[in-house]
């Protein structure tokens, strides 16, 4: 099955835009790439005609990948979106200010019978148990214990 392919044609503003934006010097490196790969993409006005995601990649020295997802970005966003970052909502915290609070009272507590001290790994299993959280990892565990500057001895 071929890969999609998406068109990317400048209209001459946003094409003035792209090019006052790499002038200016101050500006995120990835913002620059993202418009340099827009101006190498464009069709409309391409002196040398079709450039390939590769050739591309290999002029703004970063992955076709990169190439191929700013190409989606412009053609189904829009300009803006295909210029910035892509939103990161889908993060969710596991543990929340009620989880770490028992975690907290979890960690102070006496160790299981048979254990001198709490681990992390140990931590993570009791949260599950208790049903406090979904599922959870020793490195969540140590992140959050980390941040409360809790010691243990």
């Amino acid at each position: 099955m071929a890969k999609e392919r998406y068109i990317v044609e400048l209209t001459s503003e946003e094409r003035s835009k792209l090019e006052r934006l790499l002038r200016k010097g101050k500006v995120a490196a990835y913002k620059q790439r993202h418009a340099r790969i827009l101006l190498l993409a464009d069709q409309a006005t391409s002196i040398k005609g079709k450039m390939s995601d590769s050739a591309i990649a290999e002029a703004v020295n970063c992955g076709t990948a990169t190439v191929e997802r700013i190409r989606k970005r412009f053609v189904l966003e829009g300009f803006e979106a295909a210029l910035g970052r892509k939103n990161r909502t889908n993060y969710s915290r596991q543990i929340d200010g009620d989880a770490e609070a028992h975690l907290i009272t979890l960690a102070c507590s006496s160790p299981p019978k048979g254990r001198e001290r709490w681990t992390l790994r140990l931590l993570a299993d009791k949260m599950v148990e208790l049903e406090v959280v979904e599922h959870c990892s020793k490195d969540t565990i140590h992140r959050t214990l980390k941040k409360t500057n809790l010691s243990l001895g």
